[in-house]
C-alpha cells in the first residue's frame, strides 16, 4: 500500500446555496445551509485515503467542538491524526462557502489554528516512516511548507504541492518541488499565460516545466494538461458528466493523483485516474 505524509489546512466548513454569489454590497437569499468537514489538506487526506493510500497527517485544530469534528472525520476516513495538534485557547480553520444554480462556488476561509502547525513534527524520524510522497497546498505559512519539503526531499521523499491559492514560491521551496499541480488561475499567475482552453493548459504546463519536473494543470470544463521536463505537453479532455458542485473537485483530483504517482504509475496513467475521480466527484452531492 501507497504511505503519503499529508500537510496541511483543516477546515469546519459552512455551505451555502444560492441562486447567485452576491456582488459587493448586495444580499442575497440562500436557499439551504449546511455544514461540513474542508481545509484542502483535509480532503486530500481523505481523497487519498479513499483511493487506497495509508495516509498520515500533520495539522493543528482548535481545542472546540469544531476541531473534535475535523479529527473525527479523518479518524473516520482511516488517516493517523496522530502528528495533528489540539492548539489551546485556538478556534479551529473555518471557511464560508457559496454555491450557485450553476454548481461553481467561491468561499472566505479564516486560517486560525492552522497558522500554528509546529515545524518539529518534520524533524521527527516516525513521521516519515514508509512515507513515499508528501502533499502539501498553501492554505498554511509557506514556512511550514519548506520545512516539510525540507525535510521529505532530505530523506528522498517524492514532494507534491497544490499551489492553491494561488501565491509567489520562494526560490528554496520552488527548488524542492517534484509534482506542482495547478489550476487555471493558478497557472495563470504562475506562467503569465491565460488558461482558457486545453491548448492554453498545454502551453502553460510547457512553460511551467522549466521550473518544476512535473506539471498538471487543471482547466475545469475544458480538462486537464500535463507535462514533464524534457517531454512534449499532453492533454485529456473533460468528461461528459451533469454538473452538480465544482466543490472540493480539485482536492478530489490531487488525492487520487499522489496516491497514483505513490503507487508507481506514470504521471500519464496518474492524471486519467485523478480526471476520472473529479468527474464522479463534481456529478454527485458532496457530504
Amino acid at each position: 500500500m501507497s504511505k503519503i505524509a499529508v500537510t496541511g489546512s483543516l477546515h469546519y466548513d459552512i455551505m451555502l446555496d444560492a441562486h447567485h454569489r452576491p456582488e459587493k454590497g448586495e444580499t442575497v437569499m440562500g436557499t439551504a445551509c449546511s455544514y461540513k468537514f474542508g481545509g484542502k489538506g483535509g480532503n486530500q487526506a481523505i481523497a487519498a485515503a479513499l483511493a487506497g493510500a495509508s495516509v498520515r497527517f500533520a495539522g493543528a485544530v482548535g481545542d472546540d467542538e469544531q476541531g473534535r469534528f475535523l479529527l473525527n472525520r479523518l479518524q473516520g476516513a482511516d488517516v493517523d491524526t496522530s502528528a495533528v495538534q489540539i492548539v489551546a485557547g485556538m478556534p479551529s480553520g473555518m471557511s464560508v462557502a457559496i454555491t450557485d444554480s450553476e454548481g461553481d462556488y467561491g468561499a472566505v476561509v479564516v486560517s486560525n489554528a492552522n497558522q500554528h502547525i509546529s515545524p518539529e513534527t518534520f524533524a521527527q524520524p516516525a513521521f516519515w516512516q514508509d512515507v513515499s510522497l508528501l502533499i502539501l497546498q498553501n492554505e498554511v505559512p509557506e514556512a511550514i511548507n519548506q520545512q516539510a519539503a525540507i525535510a521529505a526531499h532530505e530523506r528522498g521523499v517524492t514532494v507534491s504541492l497544490n499551489a492553491a491559492p494561488a501565491r509567489p514560491l520562494s526560490a528554496a521551496l520552488e527548488a524542492i518541488i517534484d509534482v506542482l499541480i495547478v489550476n487555471a488561475i493558478e497557472a495563470r499567475d504562475m506562467s503569465g499565460i491565460t488558461v482558457s482552453d486545453l491548448a492554453s493548459a498545454q502551453t502553460a504546463a510547457e512553460q511551467l516545466t522549466q521550473r518544476f519536473s512535473q506539471v498538471v494543470v487543471t482547466a475545469g470544463e475544458h480538462g486537464v494538461a500535463w507535462c514533464e521536463q524534457g517531454q512534449g505537453s499532453q492533454a485529456l479532455a473533460a468528461k461528459k458528466i451533469t454538473l452538480v458542485s465544482t466543490h472540493g473537485a480539485g482536492d478530489c483530483f490531487t488525492g487520487v493523483l499522489c496516491t497514483a504517482l505513490a503507487g508507481q504509475r506514470s504521471l500519464t496513467e496518474a492524471v486519467m485516474l485523478a480526471n476520472d475521480a473529479a468527474a464522479q466527484h463534481v456529478s454527485r452531492q458532496s457530504t
